[in-house]
């Protein structure tokens, strides 16, 4: 078996820590814990990330970076029908290539929720990220269109649901196309 690369180790690293702080959040994560989870001992996971913070913000990082990245991927599509497309093929190929980081995404997004009902705020970028994601999903805030919203939030939510039992199932390909077309179909097209 070929030796991974640095990127891919980081890769799994990260991946693999993201869904377990995803899960337990932060504080009651242990190093232990993903050390254990990707087969490491501590201290080899510690040679890579010194601390369970260091590791966290890297989780984060690497996330901002995934999804500008996917925003980005739309830049040159129209809003309709094919832009839709990339964008629910994008959730769920990261759903397929980043379990991890999807359900990492998705406490990030509920914890967000819960301190804009809580009258707080979290870090600023990731406020700006939510607000970009609103508005590659073709959702402008000033005037917002609550039936897009929904059909938009329930197509990505539940593309990344089915995404991840796919995962979980290891039927990635056999799922993908039928996931797009539920996903398409809620975005009524």
């Amino acid at each position: 078996m070929p030796r991974q690369t640095k990127a891919e180790i980081d890769a799994e690293i990260l991946d693999c820590a993201a869904g377990i702080f995803a899960r337990h959040g932060f504080s009651r994560t242990s190093i232990q814990q993903i050390a254990d989870a990707l087969g490491y001992s501590k201290a080899g996971l510690l040679h890579h990330y010194p601390s369970k913070k260091a590791l966290h913000d890297a989780v984060l990082d690497r996330y901002e970076t995934q999804t500008r990245e996917r925003i980005g991927r739309l830049d040159g599509f129209a809003p309709g029908i094919e832009r839709d497309r990339k964008l629910v093929e994008g959730v769920i190929d990261f759903a397929f290539t980043w379990p991890g980081m999807s359900d990492f995404a998705q406490q990030l997004a509920r914890d967000g929720e819960r301190l804009a009902q809580a009258g707080g705020t979290g870090d600023p970028r990731f406020a700006q990220l939510g607000f970009d994601i609103i508005g590659a999903l073709g959702i402008d805030l000033a005037a917002p269109d609550r039936q897009r919203m929904a059909r938009t939030f329930t197509a990505l939510s539940g593309a990344t649901f089915s995404a991840r039992i796919a995962v979980t199932m290891h039927v990635e390909r056999e799922w993908r196309e039928p996931i797009v077309k539920a996903a398409m179909a809620a975005l009524g097209h």
